[in-house]
């Protein structure tokens, strides 16, 4: 028959640890939603934008947004990774649902044309001389070049394209087409990397 004490011990490490957990995933959500309102506002008004305008985009006060990010560049560091992660993820599920491969890399391209979207006013930022900036751009080569090949390869596999499409080449050119779009309103960035996926395929 165990001790009482030890069962009421072992009860109550349980329920912390319970009650620890549900509040991590609440803080982690809560961080979440602050990430999505600053990429919104970043889109709209660029990375300078009030630290007021995120705030209010996320239903939160402004010392929230310092107390999870004292200075900008940690919050614009924080939205850029947010957002890799997003797109990496978003890969594998997207193999796993729509219904042919290609139609898995188009929808994952228009998913990468829209984060390069929402970097508009990052890269003179991650030009500055701030040591954070510097990992940033291997760290979104070493997630989402992989994701790019993955889905390559599962459409060269399928018979949908052709095997010789380079991943990282493939994200160089559609990121190249992105190049210029907010300042020329006769430019659809969009319908060319469209055109781009379109040249991949091959022909029956």
């Amino acid at each position: 028959m165990n001790d009482g004490n030890g069962n009421g011990g072992g009860g109550g490490d349980g329920g912390a640890g319970q009650a620890a957990r549900p509040r991590r995933a609440d803080a982690r959500r809560n961080k979440e939603t602050l990430l999505d309102a600053a990429a919104a506002v970043f889109v709209t008004s660029g990375v300078e934008a009030p630290v007021r305008d995120i705030a209010a985009r996320a239903g939160v006060g402004t010392g929230t947004i310092y107390r999870h990010f004292p200075t900008r560049a940690d919050l614009i560091i924080a939205v850029y990774r947010h957002q890799v992660e997003a797109c990496a993820e978003a890969g594998p599920a997207l193999l796993a649902t729509c219904p042919t491969p290609h139609a898995a890399l188009g929808r994952w391209i228009n998913l990468f044309v829209d984060f390069l979207v929402t970097k508009h006013g990052l890269a003179a930022v991650l030009q500055s001389d701030d040591a954070g900036f510097d990992a940033l751009h291997a760290y979104f080569l070493d997630r989402l070049v992989p994701v790019c090949a993955q889905l390559l390869g599962a459409a060269a596999a399928a018979g949908e394209i052709r095997s010789d499409a380079d991943a990282y080449e493939l994200m160089r050119g559609v990121g190249n087409l992105c190049i210029g779009a907010d300042s020329d309103p006769r430019y659809d960035a969009r319908r060319l990397v469209e055109l781009l996926i379109a040249g991949l395929r091959l022909t029956r």
